[in-house]
């Protein structure tokens, strides 16, 4: 599936990937700029957060508080080693059944599930991306 969006377009083109999507650990890769973070602040707000989305870069992780729970945001990028993500327990996140919003995962590869929808965010033109849903890897 591939969806051109400006970014007026995102709050609808939120609602519908969450209707979507078939689980609830979320991949997103992006080059830089790509509107990664600003996806998933759209996909959360859909999700009933009313607290500010932002990038947890230094943190690597965001917990925000959605309507059904918690919604775990995660940014991989300052990571040198796939076993950092050990370190803050990142098993017990991804399998708690919770919403887990992933940027820069191809960081973490060998920790996550087996079960997950993977998207690439593309720049189209300075106002316009493409999202394609690459595949939902299943066991």
């Amino acid at each position: 599936m591939e969806y051109s969006f400006k970014q007026s377009d995102l709050s609808d083109l939120s609602m519908t990937l969450l209707k979507k999507f078939t689980h609830s650990v979320i991949r997103i890769d992006g080059v830089m700029g790509a509107g990664k973070t600003t996806l998933i602040s759209n996909l959360c707000k859909s999700l009933g957060v009313q607290e500010s989305v932002s990038s947890p870069t230094f943190s690597l992780v965001n917990t925000y508080e959605g309507l059904k729970g918690p919604i775990y945001h995660f940014d991989f990028y300052r990571l040198e080693h796939p076993d950092e993500a050990l370190d803050f327990g990142i098993e017990e996140y991804l399998e708690s059944g919770q919403w887990c919003f992933m940027e820069w995962a191809e960081k973490v590869t060998p920790h996550l599930p087996l079960n997950y929808d993977y998207c690439k965010l593309e720049i189209l033109d300075e106002k316009t991306r493409k999202l394609v849903i690459k595949k939902q890897f299943d066991s």
